[in-house]
């Protein structure tokens, strides 16, 4: 017999398994011995008050034993004789669009402009220890996506755009743990990532689809306002009856590609600021009420967002016990982001901290950019976050309370991110505005969380790559590209995501959109 529980049980309850069984026994009435499994099928803490609580659902199997579940399984038909569809871009939106079109009976191609996963670490240690950023091969562009080496973070709000839970289970048939399918709050790590995209790209390849890595599309084959494939930096064509625009928030070539073809792009709004950076045990210490973490609760997380003159400035990709690594894409630029282990076992904890920015808050000398006001605007914080650094990889950083109360910092403390910092201002290479929506929006975290606000922790820059400035509009009915037949902006790039999973949802619709259209 089986019957389900929702527990709300203590942390050494729910982390030692005798203690759950004489929980469950007690909440049923029975005899603890009856008790063949507890199979945890849902877990998420409650930290809002000292009494901190771990929620369960639990099934309880009574005289008797479970069937073996195992993995979640999924079978993949060898397409290699099928239609191809051009898939432009192996992130978590091109992956999962390709890895559906293959379960539609659809041959797809991926093209990379970066390189296989294994060979991006080796251009990803060069911009820790040399400074140097390879234009298509760094956290941002490569196998995998700017997701591969930044945390696998697989929260999402997305959960009405599709099949979360599928998404979740195709990852962990690829590797990925047994823990993601159970807690509110999955995450793979970067340690675990690349193996998993690994797993994927063998998937793809064993079932007849193709990769092309270091592979940069530099045009579009258009006839009478529809695609018929995509042109290689080396002249190379390739074609398929689609083409999938999965390229990533960062693909600014993209952009001005599509524009030079004369396809319709619409500015959207953004976020820019930077990167904040705890030590663990404070977070631990403000997130847990001043109780000792133990062995039984994971490095505290949190989220913040507050209201400051009309716009949000808030917390962003929060990363427990992690480190925050150079995301430039480009040389002359810096960009930082946050990533975790899957262990989550850093003494430091951090979180974008950012504002929003709308079309119109852009200040007047990017308006002649047009459409491309926002993304100059980005980049022009970036240059400025280099120059202000001394034109290197090292972050210009800022003591927290310092910054809220205008005094630059004379001293740093230890931080985990390894290219190194040097004492630079906010301001100095923040616009005002920017700047003073978040001290503004600081003073107020600080206000509500004792001990946020304070000299311990440091801000570093910039924190830019939220998501695009640009949005690639497509029909509510099709998923195509408003004007060019078979073109589908798919993901963050697009506009339509924001992380692993929703990128990975919108790849499986955009799949799904091209079986019905052009039938296998």
């Amino acid at each position: 017999m089986k019957k389900e529980l929702n527990l709300a049980v203590s942390p050494v309850e729910a982390g030692e398994p005798e203690r759950l069984k004489n929980v469950v026994a007690s909440t049923l009435k029975l005899d603890k011995d009856r008790i063949f499994q507890i199979v945890v099928v849902r877990h998420s803490i409650d930290a809002r008050n000292s009494r901190i609580r771990i929620n369960l659902s639990v099934e309880v199997y009574i005289d008797e034993k479970p069937e073996k579940a195992g993995r979640p399984h999924f079978n993949y038909p060898f397409v290699g004789n099928k239609k191809p569809v051009v898939v432009v871009g192996a992130g978590p939106a091109g992956l999962f669009t390709a890895l559906h079109l293959i379960e539609l009976g659809f041959k797809p191609i991926i093209l990379e402009r970066g390189k296989p996963v294994s060979e991006r670490k080796k251009d990803i240690a060069a911009i820790h220890g040399e400074h140097l950023i390879h234009p298509d091969s760094n956290y941002g562009y490569g196998e995998g996506g700017a997701g591969t080496f930044s945390d696998g973070k697989l929260y999402t709000r997305s959960k009405k755009r599709g099949d979360v839970r599928k998404i979740l289970e195709v990852l962990n048939f690829h590797g990925a743990q047994d823990e993601i399918l159970v807690e509110a709050h999955p995450h793979i790590g970067t340690n675990v990532l690349p193996k998993v995209i690994g797993s994927i790209r063998e998937t793809i390849e064993r079932s007849g689809g193709e990769y092309y890595f270091n592979s940069r599309v530099t045009d579009l084959i258009l006839e009478n306002q529809q695609i018929k494939g995509v042109v290689l930096q080396n002249g190379d064509k390739v074609e398929g009856i689609a083409v999938v625009l999965a390229t990533g928030h960062s693909a600014r070539d993209i952009y001005y590609l599509l524009e030079k073809n004369n396809i319709l792009l619409e500015a959207k709004s953004f976020a820019v600021g930077v990167r904040l950076e705890h030590p663990q045990e404070l977070i631990d210490k403000i997130q847990y009420h001043g109780a000792n973490r133990g062995k039984y609760l994971p490095p505290a997380a949190y989220t913040m967002v507050e209201q400051v003159m009309d716009r949000g400035v808030y917390s962003f990709c929060m990363c427990p016990g992690g480190m925050v690594v150079p995301a430039a894409t480009s040389p002359g630029e810096l960009v930082v982001n946050g990533m975790s282990p899957s262990h989550r076992g850093g003494k430091f904890a951090n979180s974008g901290i950012v504002t929003e920015i709308r079309p119109e808050d852009l200040p007047k000398e990017f308006q002649h950019f047009g459409i491309f006001a926002g993304l100059e605007f980005q980049q022009s914080v970036e240059k400025n976050c280099f120059r202000s650094a001394g034109e290197s990889q090292l972050a210009p950083a800022q003591r927290m309370a310092d910054f809220t109360v205008g005094k630059k910092s004379s001293s740093l403390p230890e931080t985990s991110y390894r290219p190194g910092i040097t004492p630079v201002s906010v301001g100095d290479w923040l616009p005002e505005f920017v700047t003073l929506r978040l001290r503004e929006g600081l003073l107020k975290m600080g206000r509500k969380s004792h001990g946020y606000l304070t000299n311990e922790a440091i801000l570093l820059g910039a924190e830019t790559r939220t998501s695009s400035p640009l949005r690639i509009p497509r029909s509510e009915e099709t998923l195509e590209q408003l004007q060019i037949k078979g073109l589908f902006p798919c993901g963050e790039g697009a506009g339509y995501a924001g992380g692993i999973v929703s990128s990975a949802v919108d790849g499986e619709r955009v799949a799904e959109m091209i079986g019905q259209l052009f039938k296998a």
